[in-house]
């Protein structure tokens, strides 16, 4: 799905004066209702409401081959997790890297992204109807409790040797 950016720098002004912040080790995430939800669904061909994205990278990360890298890296994460769980719509979201953000894995992104979302309470409740189902087919293939050691094949060998 193509991002709806946004462009306007006073809505960036905006999300971070008024809007929830909530921060991990990688990222920091404002979040705000977005007023102009409505007239952006009419104007969408699939009339849908949508969220704009920003990701505001600033000197302090780095040079530009590490911004550039920590707004793809934060950009596929947002994509993955709107697909695996769904992200509610109507917002705007401004997603700010820290530096760590530059040295992680797209997946230790992903997770602090993933939980600064649900923080804000912005993940699709569908997700928790979903866990249970994920879990249920995990322990079919997966043995619940360890196993008994095998004593059949162990020799009987007194605990005191005289």
């Amino acid at each position: 799905m193509k991002f709806y950016a946004i462009t306007e720098n006073h809505l960036y002004r905006k999300a971070y004066k008024n809007g929830k912040r909530t921060s991990t080790r990688s990222i920091s995430v404002y979040v705000l209702r977005d007023r102009h939800a409505a007239l952006l669904k009419k104007q969408n061909p699939e009339k849908k409401t949508l969220n704009r994205i920003g990701i505001s990278a600033s000197k302090k990360i780095g040079g530009a081959v590490q911004r550039n890298r920590a707004k793809r890296v934060i950009r596929e994460a947002y994509r993955q997790i709107d697909k695996e769980t769904g992200v509610r719509t109507g917002y705007l979201i401004v997603i700010v890297p820290r530096t760590e953000c530059t040295v992680l894995k797209m997946q230790d992104v992903k997770r602090d992204l993933h939980y600064a979302l649900a923080k804000a309470d912005l993940l699709d409740k569908s997700e928790k109807s979903a866990k249970p189902e994920k879990s249920d087919a995990g322990q079919a293939d997966t043995p619940s409790a360890s196993p008994a050691p095998n004593t059949a094949d162990t020799p009987d060998v007194p605990e005191n040797p005289a």
